[in-house]
């Protein structure tokens, strides 16, 4: 029951997590707009019926029932038609479109608010409304990336052995546990034991496990005098790292193959010890280099996303995994958040620092996501933006009469293209989340 508690308490604290994220991106929107003079009669967090609101000057700040997203209301999104005029509507569904969103833009604009409007806006202002929102989501992840990586650290291989084979087990085998003839690993027989603390190996001081690593892969058939700490005492023994032959690894700890799909391998020393994982502090200065590692990603994920939901669609509705690296929804970050908390062998430090993680990636994603420049993200609004400063430039360069500003009600017609295929997106996303979740922990 206990356990069940604590899933669901996991649920919730991510929730109210994405809820503040979304929050502050609103306000990143919010704060510009108001400064540059726009009036905003809407701050909402989540969508549907309202839950509770309350008005305060021109605005109406409020939650709705569905905490999946937000929104501000500014008057004037789109400018009326070049005649002044709203046209009728004749030409068909799309059509209908483009007119509903010029004259529900009217409609915001009371007498006398004309200058109030978003579209008269200066360009550079209206791209510093529609980047805040984003801004902010790359603030909020700045601030938990240096959280969890400064606070907590990033867990490195310590100099510290965690496990020691009794055998040894050729690459590629399928045995899983020794035989009474298999030979015994170096490790076991110079008499290593999990809790050892290497302090120097062959002569050569110890700083980290790669250190350690590098002098056995390359001292196969010699004695090597290791030096090391066990409960507090320093002991001495004598390791004969063995030739054997291994895969060759990449980056991602995959076995590089040839051109046939055969894994490669290379003949090394060999002792059969692992490391114990501990949390190193980082410096301030490791902060911007892994956001920016992790905006890569998912401006990689997005760039594939095609290939990404075909993937993930054969998986919800056929045999396949899920790619732990792929895009997930908000059940699936719920999900993953209630599994951290209700773990009982899992410290609450490796617990907070894993919350404050998702949420940091989270809002990575939020930032990246929303500069993709379709309407109605935020990106959208800057693209056109700057379509209109570049079309006054060349007319300003030419001598020509301004065009006006960018008429983006006319791009209604992609955008509920885009909005049916966002709306298609999180369906599919969630479905599999629910019948094909996401194993991030084993």
């Amino acid at each position: 029951m206990e356990s069940v508690l604590l899933y669901i308490l996991g649920i919730l604290i991510m929730l109210v997590g994405i809820a503040v994220s979304i929050g502050l991106h609103e306000v990143g929107h919010l704060v510009p707009a108001k400064l540059f003079g726009v009036k905003v009669t809407q701050y909402m967090i989540g969508f549907g019926k309202t839950v509770f609101s309350r008005t305060k000057g021109d605005t109406e700040y409020g939650i709705k029932a569905i905490p999946l997203g937000g929104y501000i209301s500014m008057i004037g999104m789109y400018p009326p038609a070049k005649d002044g005029k709203a046209r009728t509507a004749s030409t068909g569904f799309f059509q209908t479109l483009v007119q509903d969103a010029r004259s529900a833009s009217a409609e915001t604009v009371g007498d006398g608010e004309e200058d109030r409007t978003f579209y008269r806006l200066p360009v550079f202002k209206r791209i510093i409304i529609m980047l805040g929102g984003p801004t902010m989501n790359l603030l909020l992840a700045v601030v938990m990336f240096a959280i969890v990586l400064v606070g907590f650290g990033s867990p490195q291989a310590s100099t510290t052995i965690a496990t020691v084979s009794e055998c040894v087990l050729p690459a590629g085998t399928e045995k899983t546990s020794c035989a009474a003839d298999d030979p015994l690993a170096p490790g076991a027989a110079a008499g290593l034991k999990p809790g050892d603390t290497l302090e120097s190996v062959a002569g050569q001081k110890v700083d980290s496990w790669d250190d350690a690593t590098e002098i056995i892969r390359t001292s196969p058939g010699s004695d090597l005098d290791v030096v090391l700490t066990r409960d507090g005492k320093t002991l001495s023994v004598t390791l004969t790292p063995l030739l054997t032959e291994r895969y060759i690894l990449d980056d991602k700890n995959e076995p590089i193959t040839d051109a046939s799909g055969t894994p490669q391998t290379e003949q090394v020393g060999f002792v059969g010890i692992g490391s114990q994982s501990e949390l190193v502090p980082q410096p301030l200065t490791a902060v911007l280099p892994a956001v920016g590692d992790n905006v890569v990603q998912v401006g990689h994920m997005i760039l594939n996303l095609p290939d990404r939901l075909v993937g993930i669609a054969q998986a919800a509705f056929g045999p396949g995994e899920r790619d732990p690296n792929g895009p997930i929804s908000v059940v699936g970050v719920g999900r993953i958040a209630g599994e951290v908390v209700s773990l009982d062998e899992v410290p609450i430090s490796a617990k907070v620092q894993t919350m404050i993680g998702l949420l940091g990636s989270l809002n990575v994603a939020l930032f990246v996501f929303n500069l993709v420049p379709l309407l109605p993200l935020d990106g959208g609004h800057v693209a056109a933006a700057l379509w209109e400063a570049l079309r006054r430039s060349f007319a300003k360069l030419f001598a020509r009469k301004d065009p006006g500003p960018v008429d983006a009600a006319k791009l209604m017609p992609l955008t509920f293209v885009v909005v049916i295929l966002l709306g298609g997106m999180s369906a599919l996303l969630i479905f599999a989340d629910i019948v094909k979740p996401v194993n991030l922990l084993g």
